[in-house]
């Protein structure tokens, strides 16, 4: 199915490891992730936002939650190692990881931050996530997403 696709740096290095995953698109536009989730007939347990941050010590970090829930800046800091974390300015977004706001995906960043995502993520037999553009997302399974990137699973939302 994602042959029809403009391909992403998601998608790119999604076919780089010969990984199996689906792409679907919707009408992109300001959507919040349960909207998107709506609009594909997803579980939006199964629905992942990708979040950066930074943190005290000027590092960064990338966390996954599910698109309905928040994230606990605490429990992302402890999971980092770092005394407290902030989310990175829109403004910033660009720049640093080569995406979007609505379109940042955890797979083809400018450069690999650590990544987290909450431990329901393996409560399920497949995820989506953003697949690099506004109005697409990407479905797969941990593993496969975890043979890209490597994923921390963590306690991460409020």
């Amino acid at each position: 199915m994602h042959e029809k696709h403009e391909k992403t740096n998601a998608m790119r290095q999604l076919d780089r490891k010969k990984a199996v995953y689906t792409v679907y698109s919707y009408d992109g536009g300001a959507l919040s992730g349960t909207e998107v989730a709506s609009a594909l007939g997803k579980d939006p347990e199964r629905c992942f936002k990708t979040l950066v941050t930074v943190g005290k010590t000027g590092g960064h970090y990338v966390f996954m939650i599910p698109v309905a829930a928040e994230l606990d800046l605490r429990k992302a800091a402890s999971a980092a190692g770092e005394k407290s974390v902030a989310m990175l300015p829109q403004k910033e977004l660009l720049p640093l990881t080569g995406y979007v706001h609505g379109g940042c995906s955890p797979i083809g960043m400018k450069k690999q931050f650590p990544t987290f995502a909450d431990a329901a993520i393996a409560d399920g037999e497949t995820v989506c996530f953003s697949g690099g553009r506004v109005g697409l997302q990407i479905e797969t399974t941990l593993a496969v997403l975890q043979s890209v990137v490597p994923v921390t699973l963590a306690d991460l939302t409020v």
